[in-house]
């Protein structure tokens, strides 16, 4: 049987591959020489000098780069799947990084290379006493199971029996299921995979958001148990719902998954173990517009162990990069707060990065006037600010600012400029979140999208700041990208692309009314790289 007709090696990788010795110094040993290895170390210092690329967010050591995948941890070590596409083969294999506190990177070879499938699209790892389970999409054949033992993951093997959940022919509204990126988790009776997906109508079009369950006690042999997702009154048509995560944080469930439309976002509720539904009571979003250009794309998640969920996604790029694209956001800690709210905080291990701090005490903002932080400058920096907004309507802080205003990007609190919400029976109106690019550099094509030019509206997140609590900003500026973290509870991320060397500056407005800064601490961020 020739390669052309024996499904197991027909869609066989191009890439140069070898296998690792089973124990921890074995291996070390044998990466300090890996040909894979010295290629990435190679393109990372030649990728180096491009003024977009981040210096602390995680970007693949060569070429493109898409969803991240299969996050997980194992013997004491966090590991980062994605979607990689190494230049003598540009299908999606699951490239490989690892790390001792999600925030310094280490690359390791590539870990599952296509062979059965065509491509290694999305999917999850399960983290068992004696092994790590990868449930993936391989297109062309179906959702794929392969297993790893050894220390840093770095040998896997596809299971006997894959495609383990095989397409199927589905009628024009994509029923019974169709089969695509795939979660996994374990319960007493067996292993449980939803396949994220859509049916009932176009994609992104008119289409419906569905979680496809399925149950095996074997990992080989899978039952379609239907729907997964009851009473979802969230989603809007047109939505689909790749790239599932489904995990338990504090006594509720969360659902994590992205759309093609609208990118990463969550559904929080409750899950009938009995008869393995979920019941959403909350909805969410990481991300505040189109996924494009610069938005915050597809999650992969992971329990952190102390009853929460750490989660990273991709975000997409805005301009054409010379030989590389995509960038990972900074991983994000997820908890229920008291009052069953979703948190959402940086890893404390960002703080490892600080240097030459700067501080600036309690100053008055007074109104309708820039107040420019003259010390405070820079395209890596994490800033932390603790404003009153007192009567201001508006709090606007640039960063990424050249010094006549030409290029910022800017990042705005927006007392009562949200949607009506209603509580206790009445009608309130939400205080919102902004992070708007839209002047954020000179540039003719920063907001090309495939192949297009493309106006991005701001993004504006909702956000409640109750009377008497202070507005509480961590913002994380990387050479091309922005994220914001707002009092716990709200985050929004961007790409930006300031055409001008000078535009480091950073000021901060109080509009219509007077405000007071009660402080700001600012630090340079050390590479992860070096």
């Amino acid at each position: 049987m020739t390669a052309e007709t024996n499904p197991d090696t027909r869609f066989a990788s191009k890439v140069p591959r070898q296998t690792y010795a089973a124990t921890l110094a074995a291996q070390q040993e044998q990466l300090k020489t890996d040909a894979l290895l010295l290629r990435f170390a190679a393109s990372r210092q030649q990728l180096s000098a491009d003024p977009y690329r981040p210096i602390y967010h995680y970007v693949n050591p060569e070429g493109m780069l898409n969803d991240p995948n299969g996050l997980c941890y194992w013997q004491g070590r966090h590991h980062l799947f994605y979607q990689a596409y190494p230049p003598e083969d540009p299908r999606q294999h699951w490239g490989h990084a690892v790390s001792d506190d999600l925030v310094h990177w280490e690359d390791l070879p590539l870990a599952i290379y296509p062979g059965i499938e065509e491509c290694c699209f999305s999917g999850s790892t399960f983290v068992e006493a004696d092994q790590v389970v990868a449930l993936y999409h391989g297109t062309r054949a179906g959702n794929m199971v392969a297993v790893s033992h050894d220390p840093l993951l770095l040998n896997w093997d596809k299971i006997p029996g894959n495609p383990v959940i095989p397409q199927v022919n589905t009628d024009p509204s994509g029923r019974p299921y169709r089969v695509y990126d795939p979660c996994i988790w374990k319960e007493d009776d067996g292993y449980y995979a939803l396949s994220g997906t859509y049916w009932d109508g176009a994609f992104q079009i008119d289409c419906q958001m569905v979680q496809h369950l399925f149950f095996s006690q074997d990992l080989t042999r899978w039952i379609y148990l239907g729907p997964f997702v009851e009473g979802d009154p969230f989603l809007a048509r047109g939505e689909d719902g790749a790239c599932p995560y489904f995990w338990p944080i504090g006594d509720k469930h969360i659902l994590i998954f992205c759309s093609h439309q609208r990118g990463s976002q969550y559904l929080l509720g409750d899950y009938d173990k009995l008869h393995h539904r979920f019941h959403p009571t909350t909805h969410g979003r990481f991300n505040f517009g189109p996924i494009g250009p610069g938005g915050v794309h597809a999650p992969s998640a992971a329990p952190d162990g102390k009853g929460g969920v750490h989660v990273i996604h991709n975000i997409n790029n805005s301009i054409a990069s010379n030989g590389w694209n995509q960038i990972m956001s900074l991983v994000r800690v997820l908890t229920l707060r008291p009052d069953k709210t979703l948190g959402i905080e940086p890893v404390a291990a960002l703080e490892s990065l600080r240097f030459d701090h700067k501080h600036l005490g309690a100053t008055a903002l007074p109104a309708n006037r820039d107040i420019v932080m003259e010390s405070i400058a820079g395209n890596a920096l994490e800033l932390s600010i603790d404003i009153d907004p007192q009567d201001a309507r508006e709090i606007c802080i640039n960063v990424l600012r050249s010094p006549d205003n030409e290029e910022f990007t800017a990042i705005k609190f927006m007392r009562n400029g949200g949607m009506p919400l209603q509580r206790n029976g009445q009608w309130d109106q939400l205080d919102a979140l902004m992070l708007d690019n839209t002047r954020s550099t000179l540039l003719p094509d920063a907001s090309g999208w495939f192949g297009e030019i493309t106006a991005r509206p701001p993004e504006v997140a909702p956000f409640d700041l109750p009377e008497g609590e202070t507005l509480q900003l961590r913002i994380f500026i990387d050479k091309s990208v922005v994220e914001v973290f707002a009092n716990g509870r709200q985050c929004l991320a961007l790409r930006a692309y300031p055409s001008r060397q000078d535009s480091i500056g950073v000021t901060i407005r109080a509009q219509g009314r007077a405000a007071t800064l009660r402080s700001l601490d600012a630090w340079q961020m050390k590479s992860i790289y070096q």
